[in-house]
């Protein structure tokens, strides 16, 4: 049987906070069965779901390190608009631009608001 991805794995010093972006974000649900905040598609809290990737904040005691996450998130969009309209609900929901040294590039780098970046992507052959 083939490995696959059930979920990601978030540090936050308000997990609850930060999982409520990110449910809001997805459009998913966050659920805290107890000290971990667990966002997955609405309906309930299923792990590992049979489809999605959730997402799981963990609390811990220290701020994110200033430094450039080794891993982060990819938003997919289905057009430039759709883009700019993600980007526009990311950034009223508390997301900040992020620089992490991307330079001229078709994607938007965000961070959450513990300063986690993502990226929103663009279709590959979009004219941004």
């Amino acid at each position: 049987m083939a490995l696959r991805p059930v979920q990601v794995n978030i540090k936050a010093l308000d997990a609850s906070a930060v999982g409520r972006f990110w449910a809001e974000a997805l459009d998913w649900s966050a659920y805290s069965p107890g000290v971990t905040t667990y966002v997955g598609p609405a309906g309930g809290l299923v792990w590992p779901d049979p489809v999605a990737v959730g997402v799981d904040v963990v609390p811990v005691p220290e701020a994110k390190a200033a430094a450039k996450n080794r891993v982060h998130l990819d938003l997919a969009t289905t057009s430039a608009a759709h883009q700019a309209e993600l980007v526009a609900r990311l950034q009223a929901l508390d997301a900040t631009p992020a620089d992490v040294g991307q330079r001229k590039v078709p994607w938007t780098v965000l961070a959450d608001p513990e300063g986690h970046e993502f990226c929103v992507l663009a279709l590959p052959d979009a004219e941004l």
